[in-house]
């Protein structure tokens, strides 16, 4: 049985400052390591329920962050970025299970730990066919086009209840409660391995149905600011809708998928 692993950085425990997840900061160092044990946990978890195939994801910022040589070595790494599926590359036909580690909250979401949707300093809101989604929907619709379904989710209180109320019963974890955007009450990073680890194994065994989202698949980005909104609707197919939001619709989730990356992509070149 084939696992993929969507590992980001956010919904670590004890994660709650961006100089705790940008490379440059000096506490980086220490939360990439918090990072790949978290993702050592989900693998020995998923190991211990039976998976015979395991692929790992580094889904965070550059994704270049997960240190390969403290990774269990039963799996594999996909490090770096660009990659076509972004946050879901590695996802295929023969993947049959899909973990999401260390995620966090939709954009917008009350005392959830630095919440955003894609790019914060760009993206405002992402819908699918009129659903708002974060990223938890937005890369499940992904994995649900190839059948698979997400049946774990790990990260702070206020994404795993975003995680249930779109997936249903799936295995969750939370590592910590958002008390503010930059402040948590954790789990010791031991306790929080140790039920991640359990929770892995239990969901190996869950038999949920895939998210889908059926086509034509209408993708909408409400943007923060309008000169965004102005270069992502120079991608071909793109519709201008208002002053900040951008519609463009596909006829399958891979290239959706794309679509955002394109157009935040674009979005982001008024930024850097």
């Amino acid at each position: 049985m084939k696992v993929l692993i969507s590992v980001d950085m956010e919904g670590v425990a004890g994660v709650v400052a961006m100089s705790h997840v940008l490379s440059d900061k000096k506490e980086y160092e220490r939360f990439r390591k918090l990072m790949t044990a978290e993702t050592n946990a989900a693998i020995e978890g998923a190991l211990a329920g039976g998976a015979t195939h395991v692929v790992v994801n580094d889904s965070h910022g550059g994704m270049a962050n997960i240190l390969i040589e403290d990774l269990h070595p039963a799996a594999e790494l996909i490090s770096g970025s660009p990659k076509p599926l972004g946050m879901m590359q590695g996802m295929d036909a023969e993947v049959d299970r899909v973990f999401f580690v260390g995620y966090h909250a939709a954009s917008g979401t009350g005392a959830a730990v630095m919440e955003h949707t894609w790019s914060g300093r760009v993206v405002g809101e992402v819908a699918l066919n009129g659903q708002v989604v974060g990223e938890v929907g937005f890369n499940a619709a992904l994995a649900g086009s190839f059948g698979a379904p997400v049946v774990l989710v790990t990260g702070d209180q206020a994404v795993v209840e975003e995680a249930r109320a779109l997936l249903g019963e799936i295995e969750t974890v939370a590592v910590k409660e958002g008390v503010s955007r930059y402040a948590a009450r954790c789990l010791h990073p031991t306790v929080a391995r140790e039920r991640i680890r359990q929770a892995a194994e239990r969901a190996m065994r869950l038999e949920v149905a895939p998210f889908v989202v059926p086509p034509p698949i209408t993708l909408r980005i409400v943007f923060r600011r309008a000169i965004h909104a102005d270069m992502a609707a120079m991608l071909p197919g793109s519709r201008r809708l208002d002053g900040f939001t951008v519609e463009w619709t596909g006829e399958d989730m891979p290239t959706v998928y794309q679509a955002l990356q394109a157009m935040t992509a674009l979005a982001w070149m008024f930024e850097r």
